[in-house]
């Protein structure tokens, strides 16, 4: 009987893990989102397409850069490494009811290492979009430049 009772539960142990898929599977969806709508704007910027750029932030940041073209022109001067970078890698998103955060490492035109926290928004209509973006310089790059900000 406790053979048979034993059996039961690694059987049960293994078709819940079935069901449940890997660990870590449901994370996925919203990091690849935010992966792709956070490209589709480095690709607006490549593209200097300030409306398709401004058409991925909320309300809100739209309430703060009224026009397409100011949103950009502030990209273009406060976040470089943003508009222009030869390189990125994306970290994990991390939702948070209707908040999602995400890294991302830039590399820019000089080859010094940044660091951008993405914080988007879920909208009424469910689509996600960006509603801040903080550049942060990793202090071994700054160190490595002499120029610690």
């Amino acid at each position: 009987m406790t053979k048979w009772i034993r059996g039961l539960a690694l059987l049960a142990g293994l078709f819940t893990t079935v069901l449940a898929g890997p660990a870590g599977a449901g994370d996925a969806q919203p990091s690849a989102e935010a992966r792709a709508i956070i490209s589709r704007q480095f690709d607006a910027f490549a593209r200097d397409d300030a409306a398709g750029a401004y058409a991925l932030v909320t309300p809100d940041l739209k309430m703060t850069f009224t026009d397409p073209d100011g949103f950009m022109g502030m990209v273009r001067n406060r976040y470089a490494p943003v508009y222009r970078h030869r390189d990125v890698d994306f970290g994990d998103a991390e939702v948070d009811g209707d908040t999602m955060t995400i890294t991302a490492t830039l590399v820019d035109g000089d080859n010094q290492l940044w660091t951008a926290l993405y914080t988007l928004e879920r909208q009424p209509d469910g689509r996600w979009l960006i509603n801040s973006c903080k550049l942060i310089r990793p202090v071994e790059s700054a160190l490595r430049t002499g120029r610690l900000s």
